[in-house]
């Protein structure tokens, strides 16, 4: 059976390595299935949830990252994606985040709107905020 290999990056370490089936990627203009034998493409990731499709022989089923940002490269049977900002749905604690999110809005809320902070906190609650709605039960 056709497979990818397949580099998923943050900048702080390597998220998953490995052969899979397929990846499907949360770009700006929607999702973009790549399957084995795909002409090279570089495409930018928007906000969204990469799915990454195991083979039947390493376990099968889906990994899931929730990303913000960064791009993917193609190459035929190999992918490379380098994610701004990436977490795995299934790593996302929930009550953690919920926290985070209070003290971001609560930051944003005591900025004056011309402060160049408010842009920064805006960023952090719209990231905790798709980091709970993607979160795996």
């Amino acid at each position: 059976m056709a497979e990818l290999m397949v580099q998923f990056v943050r900048p702080d370490r390597i998220m998953f390595e490995g052969p899979v089936a397929s990846v499907i990627l949360a770009t700006p203009k929607g999702e973009l299935g790549i399957w084995p034998g795909r002409r090279p493409i570089i495409c930018a990731l928007g906000d969204g949830v990469v799915r990454i499709n195991r083979l039947e022989a390493n376990g099968g089923g889906t990994v899931r990252v929730v990303v913000s940002g960064g791009y993917a490269e193609v190459d035929h049977d190999t992918v490379i994606i380098l994610a701004d900002h990436a977490r795995r749905a299934d790593d996302i604690d929930r009550a953690q985040t919920e926290a985070l999110l209070a003290d971001a809005r609560a930051k944003l809320a005591s900025l004056d709107p011309d402060d160049n902070r408010s842009a920064y906190w805006s960023q952090k609650v719209k990231w905790w905020t798709m980091l709970l709605k993607y979160a795996e039960s």
